[in-house]
């Protein structure tokens, strides 16, 4: 009969470390630059990674009707190894994927909330749970990885981004165009590198301060910087987010924002201080991924503004 350390053994011989150290990659902001040079792909927007994931895993073309329509492997081959296969909804699938085709290509529909509307039993909410689901996974592959950063603090522990944001968002305005031209160099086809966005509060906060000890030397406020991987992850909180609707009275819209810390005030000594702030709300905390909102229409009218404005 194998004893406890022989269990161990044979358990040991089946992890991948290889794998984790991959996932768990962390290095400088130049390091980062010669990944972004050699995968510009991993610079790609919440939509463009939702799109490429459902794609990546191929398409079929299947009669209707007299008619061809395409059904899409996520939502079957995916889907029926977590249990959850889609069929009979090509159609709707196909423009579901569409609209995320388009948001993409910045036609606009990237600044919508997306509305799945149907019957009860249409699985409206297996949709919802095969993208986050989808998303997890794609993030741990090597075509779907991406990377956010850290802050080194006074005491040498550093600090994430509580917004998990893209790295090259601490390029300054003004050298964007320069990098960009050396990050795109010979690269005619296929994705081009784009920085969109700016800094959140907090970062744009850590950012001043390095930058001011520099003397305004962007490439050594680069030093109190830690490039990860990022894997998303609705347990952890981490891209994924999910909003649950309650009382009228319960609902606000610090659930979708964050909120003051009001005990961290007395420590940085005003509100305003964004150090004071918890970017804990379903939008913060679902930055580069998806959050599905649950039963939106059940929530108040009032949150629902607060929602469309956020």
């Amino acid at each position: 009969m194998p004893t406890g350390k022989d269990i161990l053994a044979r358990l040991s011989e089946r992890l991948n470390i290889s794998d984790y150290r991959k996932t768990h990659w962390e290095g400088t902001f130049d390091e980062y630059l010669d990944i972004v040079r050699e995968h510009p792909e991993v610079t790609r927007s919440a939509y463009e990674r939702l799109y490429d994931m459902i794609t990546s895993h191929g398409t079929d073309q299947v009669p209707e009707n007299k008619d061809k329509v395409t059904r899409f492997r996520f939502f079957t081959e995916f889907a029926s190894r977590h249990g959850d296969a889609i069929y009979g909804l090509e159609r709707s699938l196909v423009q579901l994927v569409n609209t995320f085709k388009s948001a993409a290509k910045g036609y606009g529909t990237e600044r919508r909330v997306l509305l799945l509307h149907g019957p009860v039993g249409s699985s409206k909410s297996t949709i919802a749970r095969l993208l986050k689901r989808g998303l997890e996974d794609y993030s741990k592959a090597d075509q779907g990885m991406l990377f956010a950063f850290a802050w080194r603090m006074p005491d040498g522990n550093y600090q994430k981004c509580p917004m998990h944001e893209e790295p090259l968002h601490l390029v300054p305005p003004e050298l964007r165009p320069d990098i960009l031209q050396v990050l795109n160099t010979g690269r005619d086809t296929g994705h081009q590198v784009t920085i969109r966005g700016a800094l959140c509060p907090f970062c744009r906060q850590m950012y001043n301060e390095r930058l001011a000890r520099a003397g305004g030397d962007w490439t050594r406020m680069l030093d109190d910087i830690k490039v990860f991987r990022l894997i998303l992850s609705e347990q952890d909180r981490l891209g994924v987010g999910t909003l649950q609707p309650k009382d009228e009275k319960n609902q606000d819209s610090t659930e979708l924002t964050g909120d003051i810390n009001y005990r961290k005030i007395a420590q940085y000594g005003t509100d305003s201080d964004p150090r004071a702030f918890n970017f804990d709300g379903e939008l913060n905390i679902a930055n580069r991924g998806l959050v599905e909102f649950i039963e939106v229409l059940k929530l108040d009218v009032a949150f629902l503004y607060d929602l469309l404005g956020a």
